[in-house]
């Protein structure tokens, strides 16, 4: 999953690493509303609020849903840059793990603080949604960089209009024996089938799991970091 970079990346690499990625991204994304009823897989509503609540004069607030969007971009860059630094100097395989193991950190760090220290104060709730958005930058960014912007997994407003106008292109047989767009269609569907199943598993993982729902996302990202590892080895 990621030991291959852009072009060389086969459709398997793709769906193994977007249906797994997506899949903890809907879990994050249920257990952060459930806990601090706040979305964190991505920032596109933040826009809005932050545009709002400047109209309202609440600086305070605007002030802090900036920095949630800052930190989604700070994810984002920073997932790259280390790709980008890393070439040369290190493993194609460590590059692209380390920001799955920032973002490991990151989920986990929430975690623990909700079992041990958490006080459900509104400064505390804006602290720890800034971290999870921050991991879900690191996850976005990652995804994005190594499959050459095919694999994007943390929110589903584009890709369900580019499964739209795939199925509209189906509309004709040549398009539809097409495995260039046949292939697309298989991923889309399958970053988009595994974001709804991780984010029913959340919420459900959640009434019998509470915070550990956190752990088990954390466990997921082990495994997607792992996985190249093992067969390295």
């Amino acid at each position: 999953m990621l030991r291959k970079y852009s072009n060389h990346r086969t459709l398997g690499d793709n769906m193994k690493l977007g249906a797994l990625t997506a899949f903890s991204a809907g879990m994050v994304n249920v257990a952060s509303v459930t806990v601090f009823f706040a979305f964190t897989s991505n920032v596109t509503g933040y826009y809005a609020v932050f545009a709002q609540e400047l109209s309202k004069g609440n600086w305070y607030q605007g002030a802090v849903v900036l920095l949630w969007i800052l930190l989604f971009f700070i994810g984002s860059f920073l997932s790259n840059f280390v790709i980008i630094q890393g070439k040369g100097r290190w493993s194609q395989y460590i590059s692209h793990a380390i920001p799955v193991l920032l973002e490991f950190l990151s989920i986990l760090f929430v975690g623990i603080y909700l079992d041990f220290f958490y006080g459900n104060s509104l400064q505390e709730t804006e602290f720890l949604v800034a971290a999870l958005l921050f991991a879900m930058g690191l996850q976005n960014g990652l995804t994005a960089s190594i499959s050459n912007s095919v694999v994007k997994t943390t929110h589903l407003t584009g890709l369900t209009t580019d499964l739209a106008i795939l199925v509209s292109m189906f509309s004709k047989r040549e398009n539809r024996q097409n495995k260039g767009l046949v292939d697309k269609f298989h991923l889309l569907l399958t970053i988009m089938i595994a974001y709804v199943f991780g984010g029913l598993f959340g919420g459900i993982g959640y009434l019998y799991l509470g915070n550990g729902t956190f752990y088990l996302t954390c466990a997921i990202l082990l495994i997607i970091a792992l996985y190249d590892f093992y067969k390295l080895a």
